[in-house]
């Protein structure tokens, strides 16, 4: 076939971040083999020499590695193009950078590559002094120059011009009456394709109708470089839905599509494997008949071939975990539906050899996240409540006291041989679903909490009882969404403990992210069954903060047409923004730990059960503490009555409990209105502990003078400065064990959110000056040094931030 008139689909590695590996790009060419995809286009705007250092020549060991993936290509039966975007800063003009502009596609031709691109996205459109003088405009500069390379690389049938205007939204003032577009239309060699994104930089639909204006403006049909699983625009959004939005019939209207897809390389199986299917689907051409393209049946086929690949034992960057396993792993056959002569060898699990690093291979693919042996899997699950029944105590099944000291030595990452359940993995591919469009899983989270959000006043602890039947209601529609949320850290755990490192590596920030968010959203909404208190108003509160949710993401607020980063987040930043505290980026936005661990953790609200449990957990922390076991009080309830007692007892609803597999391991305590708590403890806590550690037979109880005179302590007067701006307070305990912190930032969020939620504005937290972890770790959350010195203990530091 003429290669000007075959229809070019494949995809771009254009994206801002880390190039693929290697390795990676020689499974790409695998996956494209398979799928039916015919063009790959070298492009990552992050490789220094391809566009920062645009006109540096390649190293001889550069070359090697750009011949080798030439040649991969070729023996692939993909076209290779080799994309250069000199646009920062070449000076059209310049005689000299345009003999350093052939010099280097001249030396990537010399190589075996055939098909070339030059990229001007992204740039300013103002020109130099010397341009201005040489050209009439920026586009007649930028053609200029382009039309001298493709006559000088010999008129190569495959050559792609991307436009500085590359979408009808940077179009002035639109596409049809573009000056720039109309240059380039005119000008451009008619053998040149132009490079276009549709009406935005991502693109919710592409049409024949909205492609027939730039067709005529351009005077040639557009290749569509393809953005719509591109990520690059937000580090906490992941899109693995299928190909969609798409007519089958443009395939007449353009000379090709490429998908410039995820920069994490293992979340593109999806993608790629439904462009495929939908590639076909319009191929009129083929073998097979033509069949309309669904892009509902096209994800259950990359579903199924994916959950194949899902448990394969791949480290990051595409390693085998054993060189023996050649023989006996198993291997990934092809399913599509007119593919099914595809080599029985694709994907094979045996080790690819190694290259060397250059900056094509971006210093090669990192490995993945370290896990240490021993770690031993926790069995229980977590169970939701029922539709009847209070959500307030403790889950089914969980640990409620004693037994952990031995066991907490057990506790560190994991390093498990889990597999994903097809459930699973459609869990996940909702929750990250395409940029325009939530999938049915986060649909439904989305909708659960904010319907729960808006209607808590069911529950309320001082409105007015609601009938039976809308309480059975609330707390139904709870289970189901408390439910998801569990699904959610079954998921975490299988990503981490699963045996494919490679997936581990590219999708563990995404999945831990949402388990911390989900994380904070269940323990909220168990929160307020019984301890919201109803503010009686309906308008101007945290519970009418948005009244969306559903299909739509979070830019649609902005508008229909409206770019995918108007709302960043994705799903997460959705949840995040439900929740009372959601406008405080700084309390979930957080790089992962490095040493991730499948443990299962929940967050809930006390329970008067857990007082045992927690007094035996600061009694512990109290004598690590210590230089030597001595110092240790004689009564075992000493340490805690002083710490944790007066919140729990009278302030109980604003306590909240982290546990694992394991029982209880942390916790944080909350005082709404300090002022008020203060009077109370003097009133009725102090005179209970005095009866508690009364003098014996007129022999004073050991310490009991002095406990109680550091009780009175605890409990002084704190400035009125303070109270105005703080008036509430928090105390966060946590076991050591813990691997991953972000666990205690999850519950002092859910604290957080139940303060904000009742009223508060403000939450301060007394620290040892010497506590230099505590005090990191508070001031990472947003908490600042308020007072020193003049706290109840004298040498405490006061921090504190606004809600």
């Amino acid at each position: 076939m003429d290669e000007k008139k075959q229809f070019l689909c494949g995809v771009v590695e254009g994206f801002y971040g880390r190039p693929w590996s290697m390795d990676q790009r020689k499974v790409l060419f695998q996956w494209m083999q398979c799928w039916g995809l015919n063009t790959y286009l070298y492009g990552p705007k992050d490789d220094l020499k391809h566009r920062l250092l645009w006109r540096e020549v390649y190293s001889p060991e550069e070359e090697g590695q750009l011949r080798t993936l030439i040649v991969e290509a070729k023996s692939r039966g993909l076209r290779f193009v080799y994309a250069l975007s000199p646009g920062q800063d070449v000076v059209f003009s310049s005689a000299c950078d345009l003999t350093l502009l052939k010099r280097k596609l001249r030396q990537v031709s010399d190589l075996g590559c055939q098909a070339f691109a030059i990229l001007f996205d992204d740039i300013d459109h103002s020109m130099c002094q010397a341009d201005s003088e040489a050209f009439s405009s920026f586009a007649h500069a930028q053609v200029t120059v382009t039309n001298e390379i493709y006559r000088f690389l010999g008129e190569p049938p495959i050559f792609l011009f991307c436009p500085t205007e590359y979408c009808g939204s940077l179009c002035s003032p639109s596409v049809a009456k573009s000056p720039y577009l109309q240059t380039v239309g005119e000008d451009l060699l008619p053998d040149i394709t132009v490079v276009w994104t549709g009406s935005k930089v991502i693109s919710r639909k592409l049409t024949v109708d909205c492609l027939a204006e730039v067709e005529c403006v351009l005077q040639r049909p557009p290749l569509i470089w393809d953005n719509l699983h591109a990520n690059d625009y937000d580090s906490r959004r992941l899109f693995l839905g299928p190909f969609k939005g798409r007519e089958s019939q443009l395939r007449s209207h353009l000379r090709g599509l490429l998908l410039n897809p995820n920069c994490e390389f293992e979340a593109n199986y999806v993608p790629l494997h439904t462009l495929g299917n939908w590639h076909r689907a319009g191929n009129k051409e083929g073998k097979d008949q033509e069949w309309e393209y669904c892009p509902d049946k096209a994800l259950s086929a990359a579903l199924h071939d994916w959950m194949e690949e899902l448990n394969q034992p791949l480290q990051a960057g595409r390693q085998c975990t054993q060189t023996d396993q050649q023989s006996s792993a198993q291997v990934s056959r092809c399913k599509t539906p007119d593919r099914s002569d595809c080599p029985s060898t694709f994907r094979r699990t045996s080790p690819v050899a190694k290259l060397p690093v250059f900056p094509l291979d971006s210093s090669s693919s990192p490995s993945s996240p370290t896990t240490v042996k021993g770690q031993r899997d926790g069995g229980r699950s977590v169970q939701p409540c029922q539709p009847n029944q209070q959500l307030s105590g403790p889950r089914p099944g969980a640990p409620s006291g004693g037994g952990r000291g031995q066991k907490a030595q057990d506790r560190g990452p994991c390093g498990g041989k889990g597999l994903l359940s097809e459930s699973q993995v459609r869990l996940l591919v909702g929750l990250y679903y395409l940029p325009h469009e939530h999938g049915l899983s986060a649909q439904k989270l989305l909708q659960d909490l904010n319907w729960l959000k808006s209607n808590c006043q069911m529950v309320s602890a001082n409105g007015n009882k609601a009938p039976p039947q809308k309480i059975d209601e609330w707390r139904g529609r709870a289970s189901r969404f408390l439910s998801l949320c569990e699904d959610i850290a079954q998921l975490h755990c299988s990503v981490v403990g699963g045996a494919n490192r490679a997936i581990l590596y590219d999708l563990y920030p995404y999945v831990w992210d949402l388990r911390n968010t989900a994380l904070v959203a269940k323990a909220f909404i168990c929160w307020l069954d019984g301890r919201v208190v109803s503010d009686g108003s309906s308008l101007g509160t945290w519970k009418n903060c948005f009244h969306w949710c559903g299909k739509s993401t979070g830019a649609d607020l902005l508008g229909v047409e409206s770019e995918p980063w108007a709302f960043k987040g994705g799903v997460s930043g959705e949840v995040q923004m439900l929740l009372p505290i959601g406008s405080s980026s700084e309390l979930f936005t957080h790089p992962p730990p490095l040493f991730p661990t499948s443990r299962l953790y929940n967050i809930r609200p006390y329970h008067s059960k857990d007082k045992v449990e927690l007094y035996r957990m600061v009694r512990q922390l109290h004598i690590r503490t210590q230089s030597s076991q001595g110092s240790c009080p004689a009564h075992p309830d000493v340490i805690g009555d002083r710490c944790l007692g007066p919140c729990l007892a009278l302030c109980p609803e604003y306590s909240f409990v982290l546990e694992d597999e394991l029982g209880v391991c942390g916790c944080v305590l909350g005082i709404q209105e300090v002022r008020s708590f203060a009077k109370r403890c003097q009133a009725s806590w102090l005179p209970a502990m005095r009866d508690k550690y009364p003098p014996k037979g007129g022999h004073e109880h050991p310490n009991a003078q002095d406990l109680i005179k550091l009780m009175e302590e605890d409990q002084g007067e704190y400035p009125d400065s303070l109270l105005y701006h703080f008036p509430s307070q928090l105390r966060l305990d946590a076991l050591p064990e813990l691997v991953d912190v972000s666990v205690s930032r999850t519950l002092l969020n859910a604290l957080l959110a139940a303060l904000k939620a009742n009223g508060s504005q403000g939450v301060f937290c007394e620290v040892q000056p010497t506590d230099r972890q505590r005090l990191e770790f508070l001031t990472k959350l947003g908490f600042l040094e308020i007072l020193r010195g003049e706290a109840r203990s004298r040498e405490g530091v006061v921090l504190g931030r606004l809600l």
